[in-house]
């Protein structure tokens, strides 16, 4: 399937830039995380014990931005990540978009994930919640996902990829619009069984192994908003509307089993 090529080449773009990230040591200062409790942060403020944001970098040749520490905001209780031009490309990595990405510092093990969101609704664009761990933390690239394509946010698309290999996507019709208001989306991560994704407290997907090997290492929380370029088959094009956008996330949870 077109979609299934076109994300896996968004994923080796990001396993491309965590080993980016460990030579020039921003990585290697965390490569050695620790293995992270339970939490529930509410997102009223920068946490710097638990997250940091990522800055001055970009994610590949897919992702047409750059990011910045300045584009993750918060206010009135929630976390904004915020997509526009402003002073790109200069300042965007030598991108025309800006962009926030929000990563935990510890690497968490097996659990339920879960995020109140809103995404953001502009064809081009995903607003994700995920897990994610590669080189940069001397570990084999597994990732669990949860996606809103901009282009129809309708729809969620759940992925897995387990050292390297994806192809497990799945679109799932929420029922509402996820740009109109919050909504909460979870995942269990199961060892040695299954993942089931979870919308509202509702299950809506499994896998359990039967279409490839399940992630085994542990993983970093991660949070982000990006425009796509030469992925239009997948995302559709993107137009910047002329006026930021913001994807916002009210609260997030990890419950260690």
């Amino acid at each position: 399937m077109l979609m299934t090529r076109h994300r896996t080449l968004v994923g080796l773009a990001l396993a491309t830039l965590a080993f980016a990230t460990t030579l020039v040591g921003i990585g290697a200062q965390r490569a050695d995380a620790a293995i992270g409790p339970s939490f529930v942060d509410n997102l009223n403020s920068f946490d710097t014990g638990r997250w940091h944001k990522a800055d001055g970098y970009s994610n590949g040749s897919m992702f047409n931005t750059g990011w910045r520490a300045d584009h993750v905001t918060f206010s009135g209780g929630t976390m904004g990540l915020n997509l526009d031009n402003a002073n790109c490309p200069g300042s965007c990595s030598g991108k025309p978009y800006a962009s926030g990405e929000y990563r935990t510092n510890d690497l968490f093990s097996y659990g339920r994930f879960e995020a109140r969101l809103k995404a953001v609704k502009n064809p081009g664009t995903v607003t994700s919640f995920f897990t994610y761990t590669g080189p940069s933390d001397n570990q084999p690239w597994d990732e669990i996902d949860v996606e809103i394509l901009g282009k129809n946010t309708t729809q969620m698309q759940t992925n897995y990829f387990t050292n390297g290999a994806g192809g497990h996507e799945t679109i799932i019709n929420l029922g509402f619009d996820a740009s109109a208001g919050y909504h909460d989306y979870a995942f269990e991560w199961w060892k040695g069984g299954t993942i089931n994704w979870f919308v509202d407290g509702r299950l809506v997907h499994q896998e359990n192994g039967s279409r490839g090997p399940l992630p085994t290492h542990p993983q970093r929380v991660m949070m982000n908003l990006w425009p796509g370029i030469g992925v239009d088959s997948w995302l559709q094009p993107f137009t910047y509307p002329g006026r930021r956008l913001t994807a916002s996330y009210d609260w997030v949870k990890y419950t260690k089993y």
